[in-house]
């Protein structure tokens, strides 16, 4: 577990408020949780069921991704 965690955002689409709850939630998964998969887990369900479906999660420190979004999705 983290012992001081502390949030650095790189880059966001998303509003203030969202932004915010992601970073107190990220907050409460590195507290409560050792193991990074577990980690990414809990936070993908909060915002799955806090915003809807469907979110995606990456936590680690060596990692390779490339993700892209749409910003106005066919309801």
């Amino acid at each position: 577990m983290f012992k001081d965690p502390r949030a650095t955002i790189k880059s966001v689409d998303m509003a203030e408020e969202m932004q915010q709850d992601a970073i107190e939630v990220a907050i409460r998964a590195f507290t409560q949780f050792a193991i990074e998969r577990e980690m990414a887990a809990y936070l993908k369900k909060e915002f799955d069921r806090k915003y809807g479906l469907t979110w995606h999660c990456i936590v680690g420190r060596n990692f390779g991704s490339f993700v892209t979004h749409d910003m106005d999705p066919i309801d």
